[in-house]
C-alpha cells in the first residue's frame, strides 16, 4: 500500500450510502479539491471512490468498478488519458470526464471528446456545478433527501467570547481595500496602512441575542456531521482555499483551534467574509487595535450599546468616532484581518461545506485568493516554520500544473526578477544570495510561491 498521503477513499465521512447510489472515480493529486470534488458527488446522490494517483486509481477501479470517471489529465505518475485507456479496457464504455490546469484550448478538448468521447472536458478553474451537471446527464444520480448543511457540523457562537488563542504579533494591513456592498456596487477605498497591535484588555459589556434557530448545542469541529469534509489543519490552508478556487464553489471553510473558532465565507471560489469568536476579532475590538478609537471609549460605546440593544458600531458612528462612510472600510479591513490570522495556526482542525450563507452578508470582500494567500504567508508565517517547509539545499523549479498564473499575482520588482533564475540549478542558498534581500523576505515568498502551485522543490 502506498504512502497514505497518495490514496484517499471515500466515502470517509460517515455518510451513508444505499447500494443503489451509482459508484463514480474521482481522480486528482490535489488532495483538498478531490476532498472538496468528493462532497459535492456524494451531496448529489453518488457514491464517491478517490485517489490522487493513477496506479491507485487503477487498483481502486478494480476493487470497486465505477459506472463513471472524472480523471484529472496530468497525475504524479502517470498521464489522465493514459490511465482511461487502462480503465476502458476493463469497461470500453465507462463515461469519462476530464479535468485540466494544464492542457488547455479548444484542441485538447476536442482529442478528449473524440478520441475518448469524453462527455466533458474542464479547464482549472472550473464551475464544479457544470462538471456535476455533465455527470448527471451521463449518470443520472440516487434521489435522496438534502444533505445536512454546515450549520449542523460547525457553528461560531458568536454570543460567546473566547479572550485569548496565545501570543499575538502585530499584523500589517495594506491601506488599499475593495469591498462590494448593497446593490452589488463595488469599491475600491485607499486609507493609510494599518497596523492591528496586539490586543488590549478592555472589558465591554456586549448584547448579541442568539440566532433564531441555532442548534443549542452545536458540533465541534471534525465532530461527524455528514455532509462536510473534516481534516486536520498543519500548512494547508492555501491549499483549502485554492480548492474553493479551482471549484468555483460557494460555501464555508470552518477552523478550530482550542476554543477559538473561525469561518472563512466563499462565493464562486473567491473568499468574501469571515466570522470569528475571538474577542480581539470583534469589530470594536479591532478599531482600537488599528488606533482608530481608544479602549476606554470602546468601553463607554459598548455599555450604551447594551443598554439600549443596538450595535457597538452605532454608538460609535453617533458619537462621531467613527464616520459612517468609515465603517464599509473598517468592515472589510476587519474581515481581511481575522482571515490573515488563520495563516499563523500551523495546528487545528477544519470543515469544509457548501453553502449559501455569504449571500446575505452586505459587505464582502474583493480580493483575489492568490494574492490572499501571498499576503498571509509573508505577513504570519514565522521564519522558523519558513525553514522547515524549505531548506537551504533544495532547489526549486516551475512547477509544471501551477493552481494560478503568474498575471494573477502581484509582484513586487525584485521577485520578478527572481523568479527566471529558478530553474532548479541553483539551491535556495543561491537564490537567496542572489536576491540580496533578509532571509525569511526571500523564503516568505518562495514559499508563497511554492503555495501557490507556481514552484515545486526539484526531486
Amino acid at each position: 500500500m502506498e504512502p497514505a498521503d497518495c490514496l484517499t477513499l471515500y466515502p470517509a465521512s460517515g455518510t451513508v450510502r444505499s447500494e443503489m447510489a451509482p459508484r463514480i472515480l474521482v481522480v486528482d493529486d490535489n488532495q483538498e479539491l478531490l476532498s472538496l470534488l468528493t462532497q459535492l458527488f456524494e451531496e448529489a446522490g453518488y457514491e464517491v471512490v478517490g485517489a490522487n494517483r493513477g496506479k491507485q486509481a487503477l487498483e481502486v477501479a478494480r476493487a470497486s468498478p465505477p459506472a463513471a470517471a472524472v480523471l484529472d489529465i496530468l497525475l504524479p505518475d502517470m498521464m489522465g488519458y493514459h490511465l482511461a485507456d487502462a480503465l476502458r479496457k476493463d469497461n470500453p464504455s465507462l463515461p469519462l470526464l476530464f479535468i485540466t490546469g494544464v492542457f488547455k484550448g479548444g484542441k485538447h478538448a476536442v482529442e478528449a471528446r473524440t478520441k475518448y468521447q469524453a462527455a466533458g472536458y474542464f479547464e482549472k478553474p472550473f464551475e464544479a456545478q457544470k462538471l456535476l451537471e455533465a455527470m448527471t446527464k451521463v449518470l443520472p444520480p440516487e434521489k435522496k433527501a438534502p444533505a445536512p448543511s454546515m450549520q449542523d457540523a460547525f457553528e461560531v457562537e458568536l454570543d460567546i467570547d473566547v479572550e485569548d488563542e496565545g501570543p499575538q504579533d502585530a499584523m500589517e494591513l495594506t491601506g488599499r481595500i475593495k469591498v462590494t456592498g448593497g446593490g452589488n456596487i463595488t469599491a475600491e477605498i485607499r486609507g493609510a496602512n494599518l497596523t492591528a497591535s496586539p490586543m488590549q484588555k478592555v472589558p465591554v459589556t456586549q448584547v448579541r441575542p442568539p440566532t433564531p434557530g441555532r442548534p443549542p448545542d452545536p458540533l465541534p469541529v471534525g465532530a461527524g456531521a455528514p455532509g462536510s469534509r473534516r481534516g486536520e489543519l498543519k500548512d494547508n490552508l492555501p491549499s483549502l482555499l485554492t480548492a474553493f478556487y479551482l471549484s468555483r464553489e460557494t460555501g464555508e471553510l470552518g477552523v478550530q483551534k482550542g476554543k477559538v473558532k473561525k469561518v472563512v465565507y466563499f462565493e464562486k471560489g473567491t473568499p468574501v467574509f469571515a466570522l470569528s469568536n475571538l474577542l480581539a476579532d470583534r469589530f470594536g475590538q479591532f478599531l482600537v487595535r488599528v488606533g482608530k478609537i481608544k479602549p476606554e471609549q470602546l468601553q463607554d460605546a459598548s455599555a450604551v450599546a447594551a443598554q439600549t440593544n443596538r450595535r457597538t458600531g452605532d454608538v460609535l458612528v453617533e458619537r462621531g468616532l467613527l464616520k459612517d462612510t468609515e465603517r464599509l472600510y473598517y468592515v472589510g479591513q476587519q474581515v481581511k484581518a481575522v482571515i490573515y490570522s488563520l495563516f499563523a495556526w500551523d495546528e487545528g482542525t477544519y470543515v469544509m461545506s457548501f453553502k449559501e450563507k455569504a449571500s446575505s452578508e452586505s459587505i464582502k470582500l474583493d480580493v483575489h485568493p492568490a494574492n490572499l494567500i501571498v499576503r498571509g504567508i509573508k505577513k504570519l508565517y514565522k521564519p522558523e516554520r519558513l525553514r522547515r517547509l524549505l531548506q537551504p539545499e533544495d532547489r526549486l523549479i516551475p512547477a509544471v500544473a501551477p493552481a494560478y498564473q503568474l498575471n494573477e499575482v502581484e509582484l513586487e520588482r525584485w521577485e520578478a526578477e527572481l523568479l527566471p533564475k529558478i530553474d532548479g540549478n541553483r539551491t535556495v542558498a543561491e537564490l537567496l544570495a542572489f536576491a540580496n534581500r533578509p532571509e525569511h523576505v526571500v523564503y516568505g515568498f518562495l514559499v508563497a510561491m511554492m503555495s501557490l502551485g507556481i514552484l515545486d522543490k526539484r526531486s
